[in-house]
């Protein structure tokens, strides 16, 4: 014979409802990067739509980039391979790079990898794209941004 009160079912049920969200939001964000990674479960792999050797892009280091960025026009995109929309945004800059040819320099630098010229440029989110003319900033854009955006302001510095 059961006789469990509905009231107190019905306690419980209300009791451990902030749990099912938890667990209905995190299914949500591993679906989320199931769909980045396509289903590869390797990010590592998934940043780059261009194979380096036929980029036009510069990597740039902590060791590099002050020497990099001194002279002409920079555009430096801030990213990191764990990041979804750094790698939506990676395709966009190879793009920039092929149409902006040689009228200014397009440099990618990890932030993993290369933390101190991120914090120099107080490099907070990413993706963080910062326009250098003869090596100060002149203009920052936080996110990922379109072929169109960049193309203008960088040609506005040139």
């Amino acid at each position: 014979m059961n006789t469990q009160n509905p009231k107190s079912s019905e306690s419980l049920l209300h009791k451990t409802r902030p749990l099912q969200i938890a667990v209905l939001v995190i299914a949500v964000v591993l679906g989320s990067i199931m769909l980045f990674n396509k289903g590869n479960g390797n990010a590592e792999n998934t940043y780059a739509a261009v194979a380096e050797e036929d980029s036009k892009v510069l990597i740039l280091t902590d060791a590099a980039f002050e020497q990099t960025i001194a002279e002409g026009v920079t555009l430096v995109d801030f990213w990191a391979v764990w990041c979804p929309p750094c790698r939506i945004q990676n395709p966009i800059i190879e793009e920039v790079a092929v149409s902006i040819d040689d009228m200014a320099k397009i440099a990618k630098l990890d932030v993993d990898h290369n933390p101190r010229s991120a914090s120099l440029h107080r490099v907070q989110n990413i993706p963080t794209l910062i326009i250098f003319k003869d090596g100060e900033p002149v203009q920052r854009f936080v996110g990922v941004q379109q072929k169109e955006t960049l193309m203008a302001a960088i040609k506005s510095h040139i």
